[in-house]
């Protein structure tokens, strides 16, 4: 892979990841009640989840799903029904009652739970594995090996995806002091679920 096909690369993904999704709202949302520090563990979880998703793509199962009408919609409907569930939850969610505090809180989630959440916000859409299906060869040398540049295209990836989640985080951190209020809280979970809702429907009605 040449530097220039790489770069090339570099900034179409990270435009592609800046693009505010149900990942970067965990993130935020997660950062704004318990810290960055805690919110670490989701977007390492969002992260992995791409990992899984690009690497599943590259051993041919976005072609399954692209070929085989079935198993995408069955895929679909999970994803979207997890993320309708976490809208539920959230609009549910009494923890308003709670003030928003500082960042290390003792009754914050644990790391494996946040990070169990992050993963599974990522890995809910299986539209990404025809996404990596349809993005990557563009970028790679089919006269060159494909394991390294596979490797460098999903390294990248990673790095940024964990950057600019990360920034998502830090920025719903900044934004804490706005919703030490209960009735702010209150309307932020609302908001968040409504969000997390409206992602899961436009999933479950969205064609390939």
């Amino acid at each position: 892979m040449t530097l220039h096909l790489w770069l090339a690369y570099t900034g179409v993904i990270a435009a592609l990841i800046a693009i505010p999704g149900p990942s970067a709202l965990i993130s935020m949302t997660h950062g704004l009640r318990f810290g960055r520090k805690h919110a670490l563990a989701t977007v390492v979880g969002g992260v992995l989840a791409a990992m899984v998703l690009m690497t599943a793509s590259a051993l041919g199962l976005g072609a399954i799903l692209a070929a085989s009408t079935t198993a995408f919609t069955i895929l679909k409907v999970v994803g979207a029904a997890y993320l309708v569930w976490l809208g539920i939850s959230a609009w549910r969610d009494n923890s308003h009652e709670t003030p928003v505090g500082t960042p290390e809180m003792e009754d914050a989630p644990s790391a494996l739970r946040l990070f169990r959440k992050g993963f599974m916000v990522g890995i809910s859409n299986p539209k990404d594995l025809l996404f990596f299906a349809a993005l990557f060869p563009n970028f790679i040398d089919a006269s060159q090996p494909h394991a390294l540049q596979f490797a460098t295209l999903a390294i990248t990836w990673a790095a940024l995806d964990f950057s600019i989640m990360f920034s998502y985080a830090c920025a719903g951190r900044r934004l804490s002091g706005l919703f030490s209020n209960p009735k702010r809280l209150r309307m932020l979970n609302r908001s968040t679920g409504s969000l997390f809702v409206f992602a899961g429907g436009a999933l479950a009605i969205s064609a390939k």
